[in-house]
C-alpha cells in the first residue's frame, strides 16, 4: 500500500482527521485520537503504525514484515507496525485500520461519540 492509497482509506473512515506531525508523519485520528501513522520508511516500502485487539497483537507482533510499533509497544499498548514485505496484503492491512479506527472510536465518551456521528 502506498501512502496516497493509505491516506484515501483512512481518509474515507468516519469522522477521519488527517495531520502531518512528528517529523513529517501522515497520522490519522478520529476524536482527537490516533488510529494510524503512515511513516519511519524502510527502503520505499512505507511503515504504517495501527491499534489492534489482543487477538490482532498475538497474531502480528510476530509476523513477517510486522513487529511491534516502536516507542508506542515499548509504553504497554498494543499497537503493531507494518513495515516491510512480506507484511500484510493491502486487504488486510484496509481490515487492520478499519478495526483500529473502530477501536479507538469505542474509547471516546459516548458524547464525543454522538458529536461525530459514530454511535449508530
Amino acid at each position: 500500500m502506498t501512502y496516497t492509497q493509505y491516506n484515501a482509506f483512512c481518509g474515507g473512515l468516519p469522522a477521519a482527521t488527517y495531520v502531518c506531525q512528528w517529523g513529517g508523519s501522515h497520522v490519522w485520528k478520529v476524536g482527537g485520537k490516533v488510529f494510524a501513522i503512515g511513516g519511519w520508511e524502510r527502503g520505499h516500502h512505507p511503515g504504517i503504525t495501527f491499534k489492534v485487539s489482543e487477538i490482532g497483537w498475538e497474531v502480528l507482533r510476530d509476523a513477517p514484515g510486522c513487529r511491534p510499533a516502536p516507542y508506542l509497544a515499548s509504553r504497554g499498548m498494543k499497537w503493531i507496525q507494518a513495515y516491510d514485505k512480506p507484511g500484510l496484503k493491502d486487504a488486510e492491512l484496509k481490515q487492520y485500520l478499519k478495526q483500529s479506527h473502530a477501536l479507538v472510536a469505542a474509547g471516546l465518551s459516548k458524547k464525543k461519540q454522538r458529536e461525530l456521528g459514530l454511535d449508530g
